[in-house]
């Protein structure tokens, strides 16, 4: 009985997780169009988780001496990264097409696995990043020369990618002799991403006035000041917290598999929200492209081989053991 009732807290945390993620581009968007750039709401929503999450950090202040190099890593890429990359194609395109794109994290997760943790991978896993190519053909409606500012796609895959790396590090992160606790790295991930986000932005230079008035949320004038709260409170530190206690009482592949609702969210919460419309066929690339990075990750193999990963001496992470939940955006 008792773990029955784990795994149905554990299944609506992770729900909460993804609908908290999904809703990123939604509040970060008018903002972006208010006149701050994408840098400058990236900043905005990683410092201001960071300021939360300090008493957490110093909790965890062991880790800083223990782990180093993972906790940069993590800022880095799991953080400021994929958070860069994600808003700043959000700029240039619509929060749906943003979103899947950047779900082609998984997929290019196996990749990794075949190419440079020389691994196998299974005949579903390779038709599961097939059928998600073919759904974002769709999506960014190839046919018609990439209607799609070519600046705002690369910026999206660039979120698929340090989504890779996320799940590298949460992998080499969570297992061993010397394994940290995920709670203590993402806060210290919160806290890295934001000082490097600092020397990068310089927010002393930014317009502070804008948040002080309104933005456009679909026609509808909403204090930015209310949306910088959903973006630090809901789509960062309730976010990434759910998904990390989600993954302790699931599975993390179960856990894996409801993250993917976090696309879906964030295309419903556009459309109605701010209007954004997706064309039939892109709507069919969309259902593609989730449903390959479904049947990618669950055709997976749960078990790492004892394969090097080249030039790191470690084995490469099993596509199941992604440690810590959903990175996005």
């Amino acid at each position: 009985m008792r773990a029955s009732r784990g795994r149905s807290t554990g299944l609506v945390l992770a729900l909460v997780s993804a609908c908290a993620f999904g809703g990123s581009g939604v509040a970060a968007k008018p903002l972006i169009e208010a006149g701050l750039g994408p840098l400058q709401v990236v900043w905005i929503r990683v410092a201001g988780a960071a300021l939360l999450v300090l008493p957490v950090a110093w909790r965890h202040r062991s880790l800083a001496r223990r782990r180093p190099a993972l906790l940069a890593g993590f800022g880095l890429l799991g953080v400021a990264g994929v958070q860069v990359c994600y808003f700043a194609a959000l700029s240039r395109i619509p929060v749906g097409v943003a979103v899947l794109v950047e779900y082609l994290g998984p997929p290019l997760l196996l990749c990794w696995m075949r190419f440079v943790g020389r691994r196998p991978v299974s005949r579903g896993a390779v038709a599961g990043v097939v059928l998600a190519v073919v759904g974002l053909s769709c999506v960014v409606e190839v046919w018609s020369g990439l209607r799609f500012d070519a600046a705002g796609l690369l910026a999206a895959g660039g979120a698929a990618c340090c989504m890779v790396g996320y799940f590298l590090l949460a992998d080499h992160g969570g297992s061993g002799a010397d394994a940290a606790d995920p709670v203590g790295v993402i806060a210290f991930g919160l806290l890295v991403g934001a000082v490097l986000l600092t020397v990068v932005v310089h927010p002393w230079d930014m317009d502070w006035a804008i948040l002080s008035g309104p933005a456009d949320l679909g026609g509808r004038r909403v204090p930015c000041v209310l949306l910088v709260a959903w973006l630090v409170l809901l789509a960062t530190v309730v976010a990434y917290f759910t998904g990390v206690l989600s993954v302790r009482r699931l599975s993390p592949q179960v856990a894996g598999v409801v993250a993917y609702l976090e696309a879906v969210v964030a295309t419903v919460l556009a459309w109605l929200l701010l209007g954004e419309h997706l064309a039939a066929p892109q709507i069919v690339g969309g259902v593609l492209v989730l449903t390959g990075a479904f049947i990618a990750q669950t055709a997976a193999p749960r078990r790492a081989s004892p394969g090097p990963v080249a030039g790191g001496g470690r084995t490469a992470p099993d596509a199941q053991s992604h440690g810590m939940g959903v990175s996005n955006g």
